[in-house]
């Protein structure tokens, strides 16, 4: 089974979809200090960053 770029690309946003969810959880049920913001905030720019991802799947 061969991988393309498109195939790439899905299971690179599918595992950075994961990543940015478990650390925004982290952030919100596990640590109530400072540290919990700076993992929601790593959170949000993993999501950030699969939705890039997304939007170049078919484009290169």
């Amino acid at each position: 089974m061969g991988m393309n770029k498109n195939t790439i690309l899905g299971w690179a946003t599918l595992i950075m979809i994961i990543m940015g969810l478990l650390l925004i959880g982290l952030g919100a049920f596990r640590y109530d200090d400072v540290a919990g913001w700076g993992f929601a905030a790593a959170g949000v720019g993993f999501l950030a960053n699969a939705w890039v991802f997304s939007s170049l799947k078919g484009r290169l």
